[in-house]
């Protein structure tokens, strides 16, 4: 289930890619098939063994292009262990909505993208979100600890990352039927998957994302014409200036560095297997 347009970012066999909150690692998979060298880095670390079983069983399987390059980090996105440029793509979907400084965490994307490099954001559209905060608070924080912490507008998230220095661009919505889909499980409890109808709308979408002959048709073309409307996630498109120097917005090694050196603190380009061990498949 890819929210991002892999067109719109502009990924090209080569590129160097972070996939922040990568989460179960669904775009560092499809960004390392598409031959980027590939950084998944989530702040939870319970998943990230499982990213990197999965990328090296793909590199194994041959579904990797040319020398394929990949790492799972477990890192903080307001303190990310990086040199400054060191990105040509960044991925940060469903990221910033749990992110208390999200301030903080775009000027550290906006340092470790090099200028003309392009980065896409994805939050929980602002309606859907609406929705899903007044049927529960069981679905954002406080009452949730990791939960979601503020709703962003599409001008709200352009304001960030403005403020971050880069250029904000292109927009889109995905993901329409996931809308009533958490909207149903809100009313009847986020956590209760045994509610029948949770059940049955839950075998619809994963019908929906695996291609059943006859349903995905009709789920894909039905939710193409609502994503406008109704589409789950926003997804915004940036980019750093090429004119962007070290002391620009965006750019200067934050403030809140630690004074002890991050043990992942390294070049990407010049030791790509210091990151969290070896490449995957290298």
């Amino acid at each position: 289930m890819l929210t991002v347009d892999y067109g719109r970012l502009g990924l090209r066999p080569g590129d160097r890619l972070l996939d922040l909150g990568c989460g179960a690692g669904r775009h560092a998979f499809e960004a390392a098939r598409r031959g980027a060298r590939v950084v998944a880095l989530d702040y939870a670390f319970d998943e990230l063994p499982t990213v990197t079983s999965l990328l090296g069983a793909m590199a194994e399987a041959g579904e990797l292009p040319g020398d394929p390059h990949a790492a799972a980090v477990n890192g903080d996105a307001c303190n990310l262990p990086f040199a400054t440029g060191s990105f040509d793509r960044i991925i940060a979907s469903e990221v910033f909505e749990h992110v208390p400084d999200d301030g903080a965490a775009f000027r550290e994307l906006a340092r470790i993208l090099r200028p003309g490099g392009v980065m896409a954001v994805t939050v929980p559209a602002w309606l859907p979100e609406q929705v899903c905060w007044a049927l529960s608070d069981q679905y954002h924080a406080p009452y949730v600890e990791g939960g979601h912490v503020r709703i962003y507008t599409e001008a709200k998230l352009r304001n960030r990352i403005r403020a971050a220095g880069l250029e904000p661009r292109g927009a889109h919505r995905a993901h329409a039927l996931h809308s009533p889909y958490w909207w149903l499980k809100c009313a009847v409890g986020p956590t209760n998957d045994d509610n029948p109808l949770v059940k049955a709308y839950h075998q619809v979408l994963v019908w929906d994302l695996t291609g059943t002959p006859g349903i995905s048709t009709v789920t894909r073309t039905t939710e193409r014409v609502l994503n406008p409307v109704l589409g789950k996630s926003k997804v915004v498109y940036a980019r750093k200036p090429l004119d962007a120097d070290a002391s620009g917005p965006g750019s200067t090694v934050a403030a809140v560095r630690t004074a002890v050196p991050h043990p992942q603190d390294v070049e990407l380009d010049l030791d790509f297997d210091r990151i969290n061990g070896e490449a995957i498949g290298a």
